[in-house]
């Protein structure tokens, strides 16, 4: 009987479902492990069920050469060293599409929520703030309606976010590293635009494109310059992409109006002078965080590590020219 290590707290009927076919090693109190403890667990294992926290390194690769695939449960997977695994023969699958549409909403959920100061206002009333039942300058914040929202990385994702805004009969800008279908644009109601224009005509910018070297502080301190004042910033991709101290200042100094974060640069740690910071929106990486999504992320990683232990191909397989 193949091994399986699963290195987070998933759901119960999941390990039950691995536990059908497999010998299933878990992380019972969630405990993130470091790439050593990663290795040290898997010894014996086949197959290892990871989520984006859990780093696969060469180190890792090197003391398991019996590892036959590292099924993760996400879209991205930039916490996998992929060329190692590649190289040594280790197929690497992600679950892709059964979350798009959830992050999406928790994309609106946030860019929403920093345009009209929900957060803000929220803390105002919690703490007994309120003392006139209604004030004309009270939390004033941007319309949402027929403004121009930008989308950077154009994706199923992105795409998803965009036919949510043609409910706001707003103008939809993207970019993205090649023009999506003429069909898919006309669905989005998209253009295609280059980033400059993107980020000087939009009035909220979303990003959504993936996390790697190339794209590292694809939002920085230069592009947040070419951003409206009143404009807001919606990272729900990958910490990494958005320069957070570049942010931090643009906010404190009110070079933009607001921003609506749910990842950040080597979380769950953060930096600090978010918190100070009442015209941003911060969520602990939840944009997947549904059950039914989630439960169907979990099915979709076993079902891709277990055609890999059959001997079949994966349906997700991410390095295709694994040997």
């Amino acid at each position: 009987m193949s091994k399986v290590l699963v290195t987070r707290a998933v759901f119960p009927e999941s390990i039950e479902s691995l536990g059908k076919r497999f010998e299933v090693v878990t992380n019972p109190d969630d405990t993130p492990w470091s790439p050593d403890q990663i290795a040290e667990k898997l010894a014996g294992c086949s197959a290892a069920m990871s989520t984006v926290l859990c780093k696969f390194d060469e180190s890792v690769f090197a003391r398991n050469p019996q590892l036959k695939v590292v099924s993760n449960i996400a879209v991205g997977y930039n916490n996998i060293d992929v060329a190692a695994a590649t190289k040594r023969g280790i197929r690497v699958t992600n679950t892709p599409g059964v979350l798009d549409d959830t992050t999406a909403d928790l994309t609106w959920a946030l860019l929403m929520a920093a345009a009209r100061r929900i957060a803000e206002a929220d803390a105002w009333v919690r703490r007994g703030d309120w003392k006139v039942a209604f004030g004309m300058h009270s939390f004033l914040g941007n319309d949402v309606h027929h403004a121009t929202l930008g989308i950077i990385g154009m994706g199923r994702i992105g795409q998803a976010i965009a036919r949510r805004a043609l409910g706001f009969d707003m103008t939809v800008l993207y970019n993205n590293r090649t023009r999506l279908a003429e069909s898919d644009e006309k669905r989005c109601n998209a253009t295609l635009v280059d980033r400059d224009t993107l980020l000087a005509k939009s009035d909220f910018v979303v990003v959504m494109a993936p996390y790697s070297p190339a794209t590292h502080h694809l939002i920085g301190a230069a592009e947040l310059a070419k951003m409206k004042p009143t404009a807001i910033l919606v990272n729900t991709a990958r910490g990494g992409v958005v320069d957070d101290a570049a942010l931090v200042e643009a906010l404190r100094e009110r070079r933009i109006a607001g921003a609506g974060l749910d990842v950040f640069e080597g979380e769950p740690k953060l930096n600090a002078a978010y918190l100070a910071l009442p015209n941003v929106v911060l969520t602990p990486h939840i944009g997947s965080a549904t059950r039914a999504t989630r439960v169907t992320m979990c099915e979709t990683a076993i079902a891709n590590l277990t055609a890999v232990l059959d001997g079949r191909a994966p349906p997700n397989l991410v390095n295709k020219d694994v040997i």
